[in-house]
């Protein structure tokens, strides 16, 4: 598995990847390819969505601590 790189990268990648597919630019032999590295960083920003969910879902009530403290 390659580096999938920031969010950004990696949804420009994925963005490149589908207009492709949508283009016909590719041809039967880089089509597994393709696929294969479309999943790679699908893959790899799901698990990064779910790390920063559960990294908010930690934070939060601390926030609300904080914000109970305040009053």
């Amino acid at each position: 598995m390659s580096e999938v790189g920031s969010w950004n990268e990696a949804a420009r990648e994925l963005d490149a990847i589908v207009a492709s597919f949508d283009e016909g630019e590719v041809s039967v032999d880089e089509l597994v390819a393709r696929l294969a590295r479309a999943t790679e960083i699908i893959e790899e920003l799901e698990s990064r969505l779910r790390a920063t969910t559960a990294r908010v879902e930690e934070l939060a009530p601390r926030l609300n601590r904080v914000d109970d403290d305040g009053e």
